[in-house]
C-alpha cells in the first residue's frame, strides 16, 4: 500500500486527497497534515471583511469530511520536509511517504515592508479568516469615524483580484450608507497598470478597469513602490505620503518555511514540471501558490503571477492522475497548460475572467462585466462548499 502525505487542507489539498482516493482506493494510505482544522472558501473574505458574510457561512470541518472518505488528519503544523529520506516532520511525529503532495500555500511576507500588516503593522488584510474577521472590526470602527481609504498591493504582491473586490466593495458599502462623499478612495498597485493582474494583462481588462475606478471616483496610483507604513500614512519610494484612516494592502508571498528549502533561493516557490512533479524530486507534487511560474514579463515594480482556488484545484487534479498511474502503473495523463477563470465582485456588478492558458499568448481570453456573473460568483461558493463537504472530486 502507497503512503501518500499532502501537506496543506484547502483547495489544492482537499481536491487531491479526494482525487486519490477515488482514483486508487485501497491502493493508497492517504494522510492530510494542516495546521487549520477549517476548511475555508478564501474568495469569500472579502465580504466576510465588510459583515457580508460570517465565518460560519464560508467554513467546514476538515476531519469528519476526510474520515467519511476513509482518509486520516494530522492536525498539526508542518515543521519540515527531508526530501533525501521522504519524511515529514510535524510538530510531534515523522511521517514516512511514499508520494507527497505540497499544497501548502504561501508564507505572507508581511516583513518585506516596514509597517505593513495587521499584526506587527498598521495596514488591515484579508487572506485568511482570522485577518478578515480583524479587518471587519477595523471596518465597524472606520464607520463611526469615516476618512480617506487607501488600498491595494505593495511590490512583489502576486494576488491581486481581493484588493480589487476590496476597493469595489467598500465603494458600494459606502454609497449604500450615504456617506461615500466623506471617503476619499486611493487604490496604489506595482502591476504598471491597473488591470495587469500580474498576468501581462486580459484582454480588454485595462480599459474596463480604468472606466470602472472612474465612475466609482477611485484615484489610481500603479506602477508604485511602498517606502513604508507608519499610523495613518503611508509613504511611497518617490516620497507620495498618503494618509489614511483605513488601509488595506496585500503583502509579497513566499514559499512556507517548512518547504521552501525544496523550491529557488529568491522566493522559495517550488519549481515542477507539466504535471506539478518536483524537477528534483520524482515523487514530491507541488500545487496551488507553492509553484514556481516565472512572470509573463519583467516590470518596473516587482510583480507576481497569482494562482486562484480554480488553477489550485485544475493542479491538484492533474497531479492527483499523475501520481495514481505511477502506482498502477498506468499511462500517464498528458500534460496541459494551466488556465484559470474567476469571477471579481465590483458592488454591485462583476466581472468573469478567462485566461487559456494563464500566460500569453493565449487560446483563449475573456473579460466581460454584468451582474449575472455577481450571482454567479455567489452560487459558485455554495456549490463549492457542497462539493467539498461532500468530498466530490469527479465535478468541475
Amino acid at each position: 500500500m502507497a503512503r501518500i502525505v499532502i501537506l496543506g487542507g484547502s483547495f489544492g489539498g482537499l481536491t487531491a486527497a479526494f482525487k486519490l482516493k477515488r482514483l486508487l482506493g485501497k491502493k493508497a494510505e492517504i494522510t492530510v497534515v494542516s495546521d487549520e482544522e477549517k476548511f475555508v472558501f478564501v474568495p469569500s473574505l472579502p465580504w466576510l471583511s465588510l459583515g457580508l458574510r460570517s465565518a460560519s457561512d464560508i467554513t467546514l470541518s476538515v476531519k469528519p469530511i476526510l474520515e467519511r472518505k476513509g482518509l486520516f488528519f494530522l492536525h498539526e503544523k508542518a515543521k519540515g520536509v527531508d526530501a533525501d529520506t521522504s519524511k515529514v516532520i510535524t510538530e510531534t511525529k515523522e511521517l514516512s511517504y511514499d508520494y507527497l503532495v505540497i499544497a501548502t500555500g504561501p508564507y505572507l511576507a508581511f516583513e518585506q515592508v516596514p509597517g505593513l500588516g495587521p499584526d506587527k503593522g498598521h495596514t488591515e488584510c484579508i487572506f485568511t479568516l482570522d485577518q478578515a474577521e480583524r479587518a471587519k472590526k477595523a471596518w465597524d470602527r472606520f464607520l463611526e469615524s469615516p476618512g480617506t481609504v487607501v488600498t491595494g498591493s505593495v511590490q512583489g504582491a502576486s494576488c491581486f483580484g481581493p484588493t480589487y473586490e476590496y476597493a469595489f466593495e467598500v465603494d458600494a458599502e459606502l454609497r449604500k450608507r450615504k456617506i461615500r462623499h466623506k471617503v476619499p478612495m486611493i487604490f496604489v498597485t506595482p502591476e504598471p497598470y491597473i488591470g495587469h493582474f500580474g498576468i501581462g494583462g486580459l484582454r480588454n481588462a485595462k480599459r474596463l478597469m480604468e472606466d470602472e475606478f472612474a465612475i466609482r471616483d477611485i484615484k489610481i496610483i500603479a506602477n508604485a513602490a511602498v517606502e513604508e507604513f507608519t499610523p495613518g500614512e503611508m509613504k511611497l519610494k518617490d516620497k507620495t505620503k498618503l494618509p489614511f484612516k483605513l488601509s488595506m494592502f496585500a503583502p509579497p508571498m513566499r514559499g512556507v518555511p517548512a518547504v521552501s528549502h525544496l523550491g529557488n533561493p529568491i522566493n522559495g516557490f517550488i519549481p515542477v514540471d507539466g504535471r506539478y512533479k518536483h524537477t528534483k524530486y520524482k515523487n514530491i507534487f507541488v500545487v496551488g501558490v507553492a509553484v514556481a511560474i516565472a512572470p509573463p514579463e519583467p516590470t518596473p515594480v516587482p510583480t507576481g503571477v497569482p494562482k486562484t482556488g480554480d488553477m489550485t484545484v485544475r493542479m491538484a487534479k492533474t497531479a492527483a492522475r499523475a501520481i495514481a498511474a505511477d502506482i498502477s502503473g498506468s499511462a500517464q495523463p498528458p500534460e496541459i497548460p494551466i488556465s484559470v477563470f474567476c469571477l471579481m465582485d465590483m458592488g454591485k456588478t462583476a466581472v468573469y475572467m478567462k485566461a487559456a492558458p494563464v500566460l500569453p499568448p493565449r487560446q483563449d481570453s475573456v473579460f466581460k462585466e454584468g451582474i449575472r456573473f455577481k450571482w454567479g460568483k455567489v452560487a459558485f461558493e455554495k456549490y463549492f462548499l457542497w462539493k467539498t463537504k461532500h468530498g466530490v472530486s469527479r465535478l468541475p
